[in-house]
Formats: C-alpha cells, sequence, structure tokens
C-alpha cells in the first residue's frame, strides 16, 4: 500500500490545525486503504493540554466505530505520537501506525526534553503494533517551520 497520500492527508490536517490556532498536528484512521475517520489537535480552542490529534482521533473512534474495525485500522499521523498518545492508541486496539515526523526531530525543533520513541513503548507492550515510519518527514516537518519559536 501507497503511505504517502495518507501522510500528506495528515500533513494537511496539521497546517489546518495550526492555521485555526492550535499545534500542527493531524491524524487520521483508515480501514482496507480508506479513510474513517480525521482529527487535528485542538488544545487551543479546546483549552485542553490533552486534545492532540490522536487522542482526539481515538476518542471519535471508540465512540464511532466497532472493536473489529478499529483493530483493522491504521493510524496515520503527521508526528510520531507522544507517549500518552501511543498509550492511548494501545489501549483502543489500534495495533497499525504510520508517521510523518519522527519525535526527535520534532524535539530539536520545538526544544521539548520528554521524548520517548514509541518503538520503545509499544515493545514492551503484550500485543504487537506494527510502525511505519517516518514517511515524508520533510513535508512533515514543513508545517513546523516558524511555530515553535513563536511559544
Amino acid at each position: 500500500m501507497q503511505h504517502e497520500p495518507l501522510i500528506r492527508q495528515a500533513i494537511e490536517l496539521a497546517r489546518q490545525a495550526r492555521a485555526a490556532g492550535n499545534h500542527p498536528f493531524g491524524a487520521l484512521l483508515a480501514i482496507d486503504g480508506t479513510i474513517v475517520l480525521t482529527a487535528q489537535n485542538t488544545i487551543n480552542t479546546d483549552r485542553d493540554p490533552t486534545a492532540h490529534a490522536e487522542t482526539n482521533l481515538v476518542a471519535a473512534a471508540i465512540r464511532r466505530l466497532s472493536a473489529e474495525e478499529i483493530r483493522r485500522s491504521v493510524l496515520y499521523t503527521s508526528c510520531e505520537p507522544c507517549a500518552m498518545c501511543a498509550g492511548k492508541m494501545y489501549w483502543a486496539g489500534i495495533r497499525s501506525l504510520v508517521y510523518g515526523l519522527p519525535a526527535v526531530d520534532l524535539a530539536a525543533m520545538a526544544r521539548r526534553d520528554f521524548v520517548v520513541p514509541c518503538a520503545d513503548l509499544f515493545a514492551r507492550a503484550r500485543e504487537p503494533v506494527a510502525i511505519i515510519g517516518p514517511v515524508l518527514p520533510d513535508e512533515a516537518r514543513a508545517v513546523h517551520v516558524g511555530f515553535w519559536t513563536a511559544q
């Protein structure tokens, strides 16, 4: 399967989040290559520091999809998920992930110090999680240029 078109859509969602005054992150859920849900980061508009694109997406998925659909889904995200998002994804039953920008690259741009690659977290899980990434990291990085210097 070609992951680039879906990662590009996640990056576009990140652009939309930034334009709405939020942090530039986007995510979508696909089943058999078809997008079933999308989400953006809404931490500023919702005044909720946990409203990451992935947590928003997983919350919608557990309300709208069956457990079997969630298990078959692939989460595409503009940036490698943080520990919180990886945990929510895992507990919801999502076992496939494709990401754009690596977390260590984001940390270098955003000057963040709490970075745990999701592969390290998922390696400790009882059930395996398939991870593909980075995919189109330069395109995923572009949406962050200039954002973190203003924070």
